[in-house]
Formats: structure tokens, C-alpha cells, sequence
């Protein structure tokens, strides 16, 4: 086959332009996502690691400062559980935290949706593009009145072009899409499991910060 992709592109019509515009769109919400996720956990433990560490001796305020400088989207997680630190019962701590890092783990999932609209549709949109291929070519062999099925062989495997194109893009964006689905709910575990030893740290200074102030009493 020496057809250019270009004369593929042409030969399936305008639904292998909006197919080839899902599979532009699919791979750039992948390097988009990717690029979002680079080195994202190692900045998380590394930060969970400072703030753990600063809370066991003591010091809230170098914790505190550590988040503010840090680039890593935990760093806004723990900062709302300091802001709540004090004010509340331990329920209401927990509830802050949770909430801060739902939403962050929301905003990791951010435009996700795309890749699956992409894999559900494009098999669709190459299917319709198939089916106007077809009624053009037997459109063409009722205007000329002979030639059978060779009038029509052209240009209903022209018009097939479609719908493979279709099915390959889908495969594209669901395969990416379960990757990302994957790699999001191992990340979302273990961040978890951060902000889990967060509290308790954030907890047992509480509780070592009050101990010392009865025993100073």
C-alpha cells in the first residue's frame, strides 16, 4: 500500500479529520497529565518526611514554614490541617485534612474525563463517517445505472477507513485512560497513608505540647 496517510485522511472524509483531531487531543491530555504526575510523589514523601520530622521535636513553626516554601500540592493539605490544628475537636482535624486532600486528589484527575468520552465516541464517529461513505457510493451507482458492485467496492473500502481509524483511536484514549486511572488510585493510597501519619504527628504534639503544660503547671 503506497497511499500517504494524507490520502487515508482524505479518502475517509470529515470523520477522519474530527477522529485525528481525538487522537491529537487524547495524546496531549496524556503528556499534560504525565508532566502533572513527574516527580509528584517523590516531592510528597519528601515533604511528609520534613513535616513529620519538625512535629516529633516540636518545632510546628519550621514545619509550618516547610510547607509554605515547598512546591509539592501536599504542602496545601497540611496546611489546612495546621489552620484547623487547635480549633477544633480531633474529628474536625481529620474532616479538613480529608477534604484538602479530596480535593487534591480531584484536581490529579483533572481532564481524565476527556480520554473516556474519547475512547466511548470515536468508534461512533468513525462508524457514521462509514455510513456516509456508503450511501455516496451506491448514491454513485444509482446515477450511473451500471457496473454493479464495482462501481460501489471502492468506495465503500474508502469509506471502511473510517471506522478502523475509529476503533484505533478508542484503544488509544482507553488504554491511557486506564493507565492514568491506575497509576491514580495507587497514587491516591499512599497519599492517604501521608496524611494519615500528618495527623497523628500533628496529634501527638498536641498531646505532648499539653502534657508539658500540666507538668509546668
Amino acid at each position: 500500500m503506497d497511499e500517504s496517510l494524507w490520502e487515508i485522511i482524505e479518502k475517509g472524509g470529515f470523520a477522519m479529520w474530527v477522529i485525528l483531531a481525538c487522537s491529537v487531543l487524547a495524546l496531549a491530555v496524556a503528556l499534560e497529565r504525565a508532566f502533572a504526575l513527574y516527580a509528584f510523589l517523590d516531592r510528597a514523601r519528601s515533604l511528609s518526611e520534613t513535616v513529620t520530622r519538625c512535629l516529633r521535636r516540636g518545632a510546628v513553626a519550621e514545619a509550618r514554614a516547610a510547607c509554605e516554601r515547598s512546591r509539592s500540592p501536599l504542602a496545601d493539605v497540611f496546611l489546612a490541617g495546621f489552620e484547623r490544628d487547635g480549633r477544633g475537636s480531633k474529628e474536625a482535624l481529620d474532616g479538613a485534612v480529608d477534604r484538602a486532600r479530596l480535593r487534591m486528589t480531584l484536581e490529579l484527575k483533572n481532564r481524565l474525563w476527556i480520554l473516556g468520552t474519547i475512547g466511548a465516541t470515536a468508534p461512533f464517529v468513525g462508524l457514521y463517517g462509514t455510513v456516509v461513505g456508503i450511501m455516496a457510493a451506491f448514491h454513485d451507482l444509482s446515477a450511473k445505472g451500471t457496473g454493479g458492485f464495482s462501481v460501489v467496492s471502492r468506495g465503500i473500502s474508502e469509506a471502511l477507513v473510517a471506522t478502523a481509524a475509529g476503533i484505533l483511536v478508542a484503544v488509544e484514549a482507553v488504554v491511557i485512560y486506564n493507565f492514568f486511572n491506575q497509576r491514580f488510585a495507587r497514587l491516591a493510597l499512599e497519599l492517604k497513608m501521608l496524611c494519615d501519619e500528618f495527623v497523628e504527628a500533628l496529634r501527638e504534639k498536641g498531646s505532648e505540647d499539653g502534657t508539658r503544660q500540666t507538668t509546668g503547671g
